[in-house]
């Protein structure tokens, strides 16, 4: 069977949301509208708007509520908006049609004041099952409110970003734990879309170390994890993914692991 990719973040969660252990970990998201974005706002404070269809990062923003103001902040720009009309209105001139999704805001941990999540890579192995093959920190760009390393972001290992919140005794358990919670939301999203043979799972860490998963991805980049010093978790990513027939391996240009 082809590999096959789902495009559709709101496909991919709902494929999810109805295993009681993956629902426990994925923040509320809905379709955005002008009351769904509302409603929202007034839950959470902050919430981030993403396209249903996208990758690297594009098109994401994130919203937050101050008292009865409003700011938002897209890239590297930010704008405040004394009423919700008139925010809601900016929106719809940038965004037009796109189809949008409303998440709510995780405060994620952060790595020198700069906030990281992380990325679980989940993989069809050699006897056909789905295994949890690396993991890897990526941190935001100090401007910017998405930790994609193709926007800009940086790469670091799970265990320096963790160790600062963590007994060093428990860390590599809690690594573990998030391995497995990327295995699950994988074979959750496989079950749904059986050619699905690879997902990269992003997951938020917030201030009481509960993990979220952000989105999944049906085609993630492998060459994130060419940074790491233990050089035999990329090959056998690489081993994985060329025997279901990913891709032709390319490097990375300008790949570089924050110090």
């Amino acid at each position: 069977m082809a590999q096959r990719r789902i495009k559709s973040k709101w496909k991919k969660m709902m494929a999810q949301i109805h295993d009681a252990v993956l629902n426990r970990h994925i923040p509320e998201t809905v379709k955005m509208s002008r009351a769904a974005l509302n409603a929202m706002l007034n839950r959470y404070r902050m919430v981030y708007i993403k396209p249903d269809v996208g990758s690297f990062g594009d098109g994401v923003g994130r919203i937050e509520k101050m008292g009865g103001q409003y700011l938002y902040r897209f890239g590297v720009k930010s704008k405040k908006y004394k009423t919700y009309s008139a925010l809601y209105q900016d929106l719809q001139r940038q965004l037009g049609r796109t189809p949008y999704l409303v998440q709510q805001g995780i405060h994620l941990l952060k790595h020198r004041g700069r906030r990281f999540d992380l990325r679980v890579m989940v993989q069809e192995n050699l006897q056909k099952q789905l295994e949890s093959t690396a993991i890897i920190g990526r941190v935001a760009h100090p401007k910017k409110i998405v930790t994609n390393y193709h926007s800009g972001g940086k790469l670091e290992p799970a265990e320096k970003l963790l160790s600062p919140y963590l007994p060093k005794t428990k860390v590599s358990r809690y690594i573990l734990g998030l391995k497995q919670l990327g295995l699950r939301a994988g074979q959750a999203v496989r079950r749904r879309y059986p050619g699905v043979k690879e997902v990269g799972v992003d997951i938020a860490v917030d201030q009481r170390l509960h993990p979220w998963i952000l989105e999944t991805n049906t085609r993630p980049d492998p060459h994130i994890f060419k940074v790491l010093k233990d050089k035999s978790i990329y090959r056998k990513v690489v081993r994985y993914a060329r025997a279901y027939g990913r891709f032709q391996l390319k490097p990375m240009k300008r790949m570089r692991i924050l110090r």
